[in-house]
């Protein structure tokens, strides 16, 4: 007998060994160590992580482990009745009788093995529960090698321990989830909507077919598979029409093998929130995230010709800062559809002015009924000569703090920043959590009222909701159960209510935008919009009782629109928003809090209408019952302030000049009879009035009332002198 011969009937022998130790040791097979079905499941994860709203609605998908593609698991009742058939014909004919080894299939398989070529096209001997022992436990498996005697019989060792512990059932759902299919496609859920697009409850005769006819050679030809699958469906179908191969060849060829079951609602925040597989329950609501993304989208349709294709929207909760809406781009119509706008770094325009004026509130420098100087301007710094201009390059006179804000004035906002310094500005501007502001104040100068800055939208809009929110900052919320950080004081009550007094008020935005404009929504709002140098960036970021809007449209590339402002770019998609978010929402006007007074003020020389204004107590006029006459010299407007040096200042020692001569001159204007300087913790008396001593390091100088408050303060720092100089004498 020739070497080959001998192999072939030893293999023989040893398989018809097998098979009576197999059919004695049935009774007596344990579980292994293999897990149960409940460990199983539980232990299984989704190659894909998925987003979901506030109600667990999905809204999007990302992929998050490369080795394979796998999404949730399909419970069997789950599973279309006409794949059962099809996967048993194929895999496993007896599988109901027998009780994990298929002893006549191992027996036909014996036979082929010691008389090849007889009983018609060789087959596996494997039954559906052996090849589930392989799948958990890859050492059971060893995939192309051919399989030892020893290795047989674990596998079949193991397969009657999982029938003596799993039920029928859990062995098909477990084995139909952790099966390979195609490519990287493992499980029924990936194979189902990888290749034909649908759920696993909706397949189809012919789909079930050929998924069953894959899993023995997942990697073959189209061909091959699909002839395989029309011999499934003959066996399983008796009455079918006759299977074209061809046809179902087709059908795999044309899969585009990865499966997208979720709609992409909001895939930006998917890529910012989703790091581990599974659902993800976010904050944002299905509702009004759809509702943002068609109204930008049907914005964008109409700026497509002056040169917009990008956008973002944010919408927030006023109370608990979540973030209800996130869309952070214009879409397929986008060249930059991944980047997230809504967290880019944009020029922020007119957008700040209402921190500015806030600002100069709480300094007590100006009220609403302040005038302020409209006329051309032109700074030196270092770069040149600085020369704003109002949108509408129109110049002159001077208008009321009310006017100047709710029409985005220019010129009378450069002004307000130098009042209120460009350093301390700068500081507000942190404090509102505004990310990527230059560390130095100096590096915007007094461009940083018209909004030389670049800030993102999700910040901007979170900032405006602190004025919403009577002046208290809070970071946003991305999930239900995320803690709520404590917020932080950044404006005071009267001031927040008084910017969005203004920002509310039609009549005082007239003169810029019209009464008729998108900004005039039919329930109340304070609204502010924002258009940067060269129209690349255009914002409109509002509040209502409720909630925030924000949006921004421009181009991602930071190429220029054309004729596009504040109130036609970006205002229609917010006004959209916002109209949509209130057809079943009220939006009352705020209650002015305390330390806010009415008066009835006219203007001199009929410079403004006469109306009822509304101030901070310690600015507001006295009461009495004719209206309060407002001028530029009305001294009741104005708080006492210092006036040099200004916040922020820096100092430098002059070697070459005698110490005695050197020193800091103070000023301060306004009406506080008795008023003291104190320099860090020292109060001056009053020889030292006005000329303070120099010392080197940073310093806060407070101008005290006669009582002993604070009427104002500001901070300097002296650099550069010798320590024997600052010495006293």
């Amino acid at each position: 007998m020739n070497p080959g011969a001998r192999r072939t009937a030893w293999q023989a022998w040893a398989w018809a060994g097998l098979l009576a130790m197999g059919m004695g040791a049935a009774s007596a097979a344990g579980p292994g160590d293999l897990p149960g079905f409940e460990a199983v499941r539980a232990a299984w994860q989704s190659s894909d992580a998925t987003l979901l709203d506030r109600q667990g609605q999905p809204l999007a998908s990302q992929r998050i482990h490369t080795q394979a593609r796998r999404l949730d698991w399909v419970a069997l009742n789950d599973v279309s009745p006409a794949l059962l058939p099809a996967l048993l014909q194929a895999e496993d004919q007896r599988f109901d009788q027998h009780h994990g080894v298929d002893w006549l299939a191992v027996a036909h398989a014996l036979v082929q093995k010691v008389q090849p070529g007889s009983g018609g096209a060789p087959r596996g001997a494997s039954s559906i529960t052996m090849q589930l022992a392989a799948l958990l436990d890859p050492a059971l498996a060893r995939p192309g090698a051919p399989r030892k005697l020893g290795q047989k019989w674990q596998q079949i060792d193991a397969a009657l321990g999982l029938e003596s512990h799993w039920s029928k059932a859990q062995i098909l759902e477990a084995y139909l989830n952790l099966v390979s299919y195609r490519g990287e496609l493992q499980g029924l859920a990936a194979a189902s909507w990888g290749l034909f697009n649908k759920a696993p409850s909706g397949l189809g005769h012919a789909e079930s077919a050929l998924l069953a006819a894959l899993i023995r050679a997942p990697q073959a030809p189209s061909a091959t598979v699909a002839r395989r699958a029309c011999l499934i469906l003959a066996r399983t179908q008796a009455d079918a029409p006759p299977c074209d191969a061809a046809v179902l060849a087709v059908v795999l060829d044309a899969a585009s093998m990865a499966p997208r079951p979720v709609a992409a609602l909001a895939p930006h925040s998917a890529a910012r929130l989703l790091q581990q597989p599974g659902p993800l329950r976010s904050g944002l609501d299905a509702r009004i995230q759809r509702l943002a993304t068609q109204a930008l989208m049907a914005q964008l349709a109409e700026l497509r010709n002056q040169g917009a294709e990008d956008g973002a929207v944010v919408v927030l909760d006023n109370r608990t800062g979540q973030v209800l809406a996130h869309v952070g781009s214009g879409g397929a119509g986008s060249r930059a559809a991944l980047v997230d706008a809504a967290d880019s770094p944009r020029q922020a325009g007119s957008t700040l002015k209402p921190f500015l004026y806030a600002q100069a509130f709480d300094a007590r420098l100006l009220s609403p009924a302040s005038l302020l100087d409209n006329s051309a301007l032109a700074l030196p710094t270092d770069a040149g000569l600085y020369v704003p201009q109002n949108y509408d390059r129109q110049s002159g006179g001077v208008v009321s703090v009310r006017q100047a804000l709710a029409s985005s004035l220019n010129l009378p906002a450069v002004r307000t920043l130098g009042l209120v310094g460009v350093p301390g500005f700068h500081r507000t501007l942190t404090q509102l959590g505004l990310r990527g502001l230059h560390p130095d104040p100096s590096h915007y100068g007094p461009s940083l009222a018209l909004g030389s800055a670049d800030v993102r939208l999700i910040d901007l809009t979170n900032a405006y909701r602190t004025l919403a929110n009577g002046g208290l900052h809070s970071p946003v919320r991305w999930l239900p159960d995320e803690p709520a950080a404590a917020p932080q004081r950044v404006f005071s009550p009267a001031s927040a209510w008084l910017v969005g007094h203004i920002l509310a008020d039609n009549r005082a935005r007239a003169s810029t935008f019209g009464l008729d404009s998108v900004l005039a929504t039919p329930f109340w709002s304070a609204v502010k919009t924002g258009t940067s140098k060269d129209m690349r960036d255009n914002w409109c970021i509002g509040w209502s009782e409720q909630v925030t809007v924000g949006v921004w449209v421009g181009n991602a590339s930071g190429s220029p629109m054309h004729d596009v402002s504040g109130v036609s770019g970006a205002a229609p998609a917010w006004a959209d928003v916002m109209r949509g978010l209130h057809r079943h929402m009220a939006s009352r006007p705020p209650a002015p809090p305390a330390g806010v007074v009415a008066r009835s003020v006219v203007y001199e020389g009929h410079l403004e209408a006469g109306r009822t204004e509304w101030f901070a107590s310690a600015l507001a006029p006295p009461a009495r019952p004719q209206p309060y006459r407002v001028s530029l010299s009305a001294p009741e407007l104005q708080a006492p302030r210092i006036t040099a040096p200004l916040d922020g200042t820096l100092i430098a020692w002059d070697p070459d000049i005698p110490p005695r001569l050197q020193g800091l001159v103070a000023h301060w204007q306004g009406d506080a009879p008795g008023a003291r300087w104190q320099l860090d913790d020292q109060v001056l008396d009053d020889a030292a009035a006005g000329r303070l001593p120099l010392r080197p390091g940073r310093h806060r100088l407070r101008l005290l009332g006669a009582d002993g408050q604070v009427l104002d303060e500001v901070g300097f720092e002296v650099r550069g002198m010798p320590a024997q100089a600052a010495q006293p004498g």
